[in-house]
């Protein structure tokens, strides 16, 4: 799709950095090679014409891109440079705050009965807080990757780990690093693994599947 933005960090001795884009949630990825003109040189505050692609669950990536106009004049010395935008506005998150509060005060209730009535042994309480935690480890590594063109973590990786019960730190990933949250087939996945893993502690807190 065809996008028109503003380049607000450039990595000279990297050969990357990152277009700002009002009609875009995450400022979008460039990379020297992108560039349609190679004799062009990428300045900070350069108008820009771009293609936006998505590759393999990565965040925006601009190609084909072009100078709109000459550089904005700025001030003699050092330019300083805008850190790269994390995604949608905090209140974005707000409409899917009530129902996963809902979701944790239910989720901790059930493990609450499953240790009580013996079904859930205490330590797995402490995994469960564990796989949270990596999770929520995770996200960042993939946000950092993603700002820097490094190899990402599959998205079925990030699946997997809801699913096992690591969701709570999930979501608190994505709203800590303004990851994912804008994708919504991700979402809605990351949603189906938290209603699965949900199900699967009910059916056995409450008796509906037969202990090993």
């Amino acid at each position: 799709m065809k996008r028109q933005g503003t380049l607000v960090r450039w990595e000279k001795d990297r050969g990357f950095g990152f277009i700002r884009c009002p009609e875009i949630s995450a400022d979008v990825f460039v990379h020297l090679r992108d560039f349609a003109d190679r004799g062009t040189t990428p300045q900070v505050g350069m108008r820009l014409d771009f293609d936006e692609i998505h590759v393999g669950g990565k965040g925006p990536r601009a190609v084909a891109v072009r100078a709109a106009g000459a550089p904005q004049q700025r001030p003699q010395g050092r330019v300083k440079q805008q850190p790269p935008r994390r995604g949608p506005a905090p209140s974005s998150s707000g409409s899917s705050s009530l129902p996963m509060a809902l979701l944790l005060v239910g989720y901790a209730v059930l493990l609450g009965h499953g240790v009580w009535t013996g079904r859930i042994p205490p330590i797995a309480l402490g995994v469960l807080l564990l796989l949270s935690l990596s999770t929520l480890f995770i996200y960042g590594f993939d946000k950092s990757a993603a700002q820097a063109g490094r190899w990402r973590t599959a998205e079925s990786t990030l699946h997997m780990l809801s699913l096992a019960g690591g969701w709570p730190g999930a979501w608190i990933a994505q709203r800590l690093f303004r990851h994912k949250v804008s994708k919504k087939s991700f979402m809605a996945v990351y949603w189906a693994t938290v209603l699965a893993h949900m199900a699967a502690v009910g059916a056995w807190v409450g008796r509906l599947v037969p202990a090993l």
